[in-house]
């Protein structure tokens, strides 16, 4: 059995690459989210390049929220 991330770091230099990334990284976290739904998926952008998208308890299972800080 495979163990599903919680948290995904991402570091990109081109846009095609960060919505690639992205929609990967969503993916793996709704299979995730999906086996205790209790959590959402958080995008949080750090700067230009850097990102983390990851399972939150502040956002409600179903959902994705984008944060920038």
């Amino acid at each position: 059995m495979t163990t599903l991330p919680d948290r995904i770091e991402i570091r990109v230099t081109t846009r095609q690459t960060l919505d690639d990334e992205l929609e990967q990284a969503v993916r793996d976290l709704q299979e995730a989210a999906l086996q205790t739904r209790t959590r959402g998926i958080l995008i949080t952008c750090h700067e230009a390049g850097h990102y983390t998208a990851e399972l939150s308890d502040q956002v409600p299972f179903g959902i994705t929220r984008e944060l920038v800080h």
